[in-house]
């Protein structure tokens, strides 16, 4: 796995990563308390998503926001042929990294780091509230700018920075696959009541997301929806806060 330049200076994807004819992407979509972390009732309470994306070939993926049960998420990767080779994560809150949250002790990429060695891959204004979290040192994290690259094998991974839920809440955009975290579901947003919150930050980056193309679909951090998933057009007609 390796970190690229921005988007602005890598250039154009050399392909649709995500094309049903291209075997190379593997992209998976799990739910807390259902595909893992069955009988955790806090995790079937959350119905958190986590994602995993990498490159059949090589073997490679890296885990998005793997919380709850780490050592499940790398065994069902596993199954799949697959090695977890990085975590990215969307923001700092403990039910999609690991933490504490109302009173219970979520496992996350700590637990994930004592079974695999792996960069863990976080916005850079987003670090501090990551190790404050999940007790994670720095030297652990990866930090990321607006529009980095991460390249798992032959797939990229592109890292929108999407403050407002969180000062460094970000999405991933791999091929047409929006992976939202808690910036936007389907049928809302995310709060920003929470501490580092911003209601204006994350106006701004709705408007950046409703830029998107709406052939691209979007795989949000949570299952708040009967749909787990849904293209960008339809999104941008049946979402009140994109209007």
């Amino acid at each position: 796995m390796t970190v690229g330049c921005p988007l602005s200076c890598a250039g154009a994807y050399a392909r649709r990563v995500d094309d049903p004819n291209d075997e190379r992407f593997y992209f998976r979509q799990l739910l807390s308390g259902r595909d893992f972390a069955v009988g955790d009732p806090l995790a079937a309470q959350m119905v958190n998503f986590v994602y995993a994306i990498g490159d059949r070939t090589t073997g490679e993926c890296v885990l998005v926001d793997p919380a709850y049960d780490p050592a499940a998420l790398v065994e069902a990767v596993g199954a799949d042929g697959m090695t977890v080779v990085g975590a990215l994560a969307t923001h700092y809150h403990a039910d999609h990294i690991g933490g504490s949250i109302f009173g219970h002790d979520i496992a996350g990429i700590t637990g994930l780091l004592e079974i695999v060695s792996c960069p863990i891959h976080v916005q850079r204004d987003e670090v501090p509230w990551v190790t404050r979290t999940t007790g994670v040192e720095a030297d652990s994290l990866v930090a990321h700018e607006p529009d980095d690259v991460v390249r798992v094998g032959d797939v990229e991974v592109r890292l929108l920075h999407t403050p407002g839920h969180t000062p460094g809440s970000q999405c991933f955009l791999a091929g047409t696959k929006l992976i939202s975290g808690d910036t936007l579901f389907l049928e809302g947003c995310g709060r920003t009541d929470l501490p580092g919150g911003d209601a204006d930050l994350l106006a701004t980056s709705l408007r950046r997301l409703a830029t998107l193309d709406d052939a691209v679909v979007l795989y949000p951090g949570h299952r708040y929806s009967i749909a787990s998933h849904a293209t960008m057009g339809a999104v941008k007609e049946s979402n009140p806060v994109l209007a």
